[in-house]
């Protein structure tokens, strides 16, 4: 498995909303992550600053970057645009972190 961080941004106001949103994620979103070989899957919100820092497993790296072509990924991205920053394609505007440092 290959271990993967980085950071997002939710809008200020729209803390409860973002965590509503993931608690209700769609069941068929969650197929379609473990399917592009997603694990171990966590979003963590500092409030202070509205930035998410993302911590995710991955089995493939040209597997997992499947994922953002699929119908349902782009369907959640359009689903998730209002409570986030996003690209032009409704993607989050992400920065993908360095592992300094693991510890099992």
């Amino acid at each position: 498995m290959k271990r993967k961080g980085f950071i997002m941004t939710v809008y200020p106001d729209k803390h409860d909303e973002y965590e509503k949103r993931h608690n209700e994620i769609w069941p068929e979103m969650v197929a379609e992550l473990k399917k592009h070989g997603a694990h171990n899957y966590s979003i963590f919100l500092d409030k202070q600053t509205n930035q998410l820092f993302g911590y995710i497993e991955i089995e493939d790296e040209e597997k997992w970057s499947k994922m953002a072509e699929t119908s349902i990924n782009q369907k959640w991205w359009k689903f998730m645009k209002p409570v986030m920053k996003t690209n032009s394609d409704d993607s989050p505007v992400s920065t993908d972190l360095t592992e300094v440092f693991h510890m099992d």
